[in-house]
């Protein structure tokens, strides 16, 4: 994108506050792990466990020992709240929505995987190898349809086409700027 993707705006808000304000509507509140970010209003944890998705889940089980964390990008801004909250209430110790792989960053990750995810990050392993490790659950395209979802919780905007993509899905679709 040629510049830090959280502050890209879509539909007059910039993506992290869309993922913010999904996650706010679901009854969380956001952290952000990682760097500082000028222009960013959300709680922020520095990752001290390296770079990637993996660290920020490190970072969420460190900061909020014994709490569920919910993991997502901040360059998936049509995250929806029912989705949130029907993954916080499936149960398993790792849960991801499957469309043809594990929707990491878009999961739930229960504190007693810690140790695997402390495990994979020591070997240079990724949240997808960690599910591997682990006994979790993946919630398949059957079930999340039933939630209303439709695959656009998890889709991320990477590219400037993807910000057109979204601008017309947001347009076109009647979706509200609360995601639901």
């Amino acid at each position: 994108m040629g510049r830090d993707k959280a502050l890209v705006e879509i539909g007059g808000m910039t993506m992290i506050d869309r993922v913010a304000a999904a996650l706010s509507d679901a009854g969380l509140d956001a952290v952000v792990a990682g760097p500082p970010r000028p222009g960013v209003d959300l709680p922020t944890v520095t990752d001290t466990a390296g770079i990637g998705p993996l660290a920020g889940l490190l970072t969420g089980l460190r900061t909020r020992p014994g709490a569920d964390v919910f993991l997502t990008a901040v360059d998936q801004p049509l995250l929806r709240p029912g989705t949130v909250r029907a993954l916080l209430a499936t149960p398993g110790v790792a849960v991801a929505p499957f469309a043809g792989v594990a929707q990491v960053t878009c999961a739930v990750y229960r504190p007693e995987l810690a140790s695997a995810a402390r495990t994979a990050a020591a070997g240079a392993g990724s949240l997808r190898s960690l599910l591997d490790d682990v006994d979790a659950t993946l919630v398949s395209e059957t079930v999340w349809r039933t939630w209303g979802e439709d695959g656009r919780s998890w889709l991320s905007v990477d590219q400037p086409d993807d910000v057109a993509l979204v601008e017309e899905l947001l347009s076109g679709s009647g979706l509200r700027s609360d995601h639901e």
